[in-house]
């Protein structure tokens, strides 16, 4: 069938709507039609070039959800109308990471890469005049309709409206998960949360979640910072010196107990900050990702070593979403997570590319295409 979506015609570039072709759903497939997506910084480091795609035209998106229109011969667990939200990173069920409930590091995710189906790397679901065309995580959430593999899809409860529900597919497990999971954040602990975009607001109130007694939100712009006090952060600063000094301030000098680094293009030198603002034996969490060229990293290697720091990288906040969705929706259904107040600005599809610019000029926490 046809169906717009936004692509990349080269790089770097900027997002586009075409009329693609979309494959019918395969054994093992489903065909959604989407309800909404988020615009993910993630999206954006194919646009520049930080991350390489794998093929050109590419479809971009991964933060997604919507209704399954069609079910792949013989595919079980699923049927036409039910709610999905996809999970940027797929999870099999079966390989050693997701037999340990590790369903983040799936070796499923080694094909991400290609852009195409996880099996065969030469076959695309998508197509454009008759050349193949890449999905972003398999997904391709910037499309009106997109079929995926259900090792991507998560079902979830109809009740709760699907332009909220769809954050739950990367941003809001992403940043809860650094903080909960990855930096192990306990109660009454310090945490500083450098940059404050749509992952870094989740770290925020995961740290606050796990009984953080000061959360210290960085992020040079006031808009921001703003937005941070209002989701669980106790103080809002300019840049993580003065959040380092206020840490040691709280701490009779010691510094942060975690520190998790959620800047929206990362660079060694925001890792080595973010690393001096611990304590001893605290924890520097990285979560943002750069340009994949970069090899260098301006690491405190006496301080990792004499005091005993842990420098933890956090894919997915290290999270299983097939329990982790659900079970954060639920804590939005309690009052417990906040999404709604997530979402900045509301886009169609063609305002894909305006969407990005004003993350850009940090005009959003989380603008989505509303379809």
């Amino acid at each position: 069938m046809l169906t717009r979506g936004a692509v990349l015609r080269e790089v770097p570039g900027r997002f586009e709507v075409v009329e693609l072709e979309v494959d019918d759903p395969r054994p093992g497939e489903i065909r959604v039609r989407m309800v909404a997506s988020g615009l993910c910084h993630s999206d954006d480091h194919h646009a520049t070039g930080d991350q390489k795609v794998g093929i050109l035209p590419f479809a971009g998106g991964h933060e997604g959800a919507g209704i399954v229109e069609a079910v792949g011969p013989g595919t079980a667990g699923f049927a036409e109308g039910d709610h999905v939200v996809f999970s940027f990173l797929p999870a099999c069920g079966r390989c050693r990471w997701c037999a340990h409930g590790m369903q983040n590091l799936c070796d499923l995710g080694a094909s991400l890469a290609t852009n195409a189906r996880w099996e065969d790397p030469t076959s695309f679901r998508l197509s454009l005049d008759g050349r193949p065309v890449g999905q972003m995580c398999g997904l391709s959430t910037f499309c009106e309709y997109t079929t995926v593999s259900t090792a991507s899809a998560v079902k979830v409860d109809p009740s709760v409206p699907l332009e909220i529900a769809c954050l739950t597919g990367c941003g809001v497990g992403t940043g809860w998960g650094a903080a909960v999971n990855s930096a192990e954040v306990r109660p009454g602990q310090v945490v500083i949360v450098m940059g404050i975009g749509g992952i870094g607001i989740n770290a925020v109130q995961g740290a606050a979640h796990a009984g953080a007694s000061a959360v210290i939100a960085v992020d040079p712009v006031a808009f921001k910072r703003e937005q941070a006090l209002g989701l669980g952060a106790t103080h809002a600063v300019e840049d993580i010196r003065e959040g380092a000094d206020l840490a040691r301030s709280m701490t009779n000098g010691q510094g942060a107990d975690a520190s998790i680094v959620c800047v929206g293009v990362t660079r060694g030198a925001h890792v080595g900050q973010a690393l001096r603002a611990v304590r001893k034996g605290g924890t520097c969490v990285v979560v943002g990702l750069g340009d994949v060229r970069t090899r260098e990293g301006d690491i405190p290697l006496m301080e990792l070593t004499l005091y005993q720091k842990r420098l933890q990288g956090s894919l997915f906040g290290a999270s299983a979403p097939t329990a982790d969705i659900p079970a954060q929706l639920e804590l939005y259904r309690q009052g417990a997570l906040k999404l709604d107040e997530l979402i900045t600005t509301r886009y169609t599809l063609d305002e894909v590319a305006e969407g990005f610019d004003d993350m850009h000029a940090g005009r959003n926490l989380r603008g989505v295409i509303v379809f």
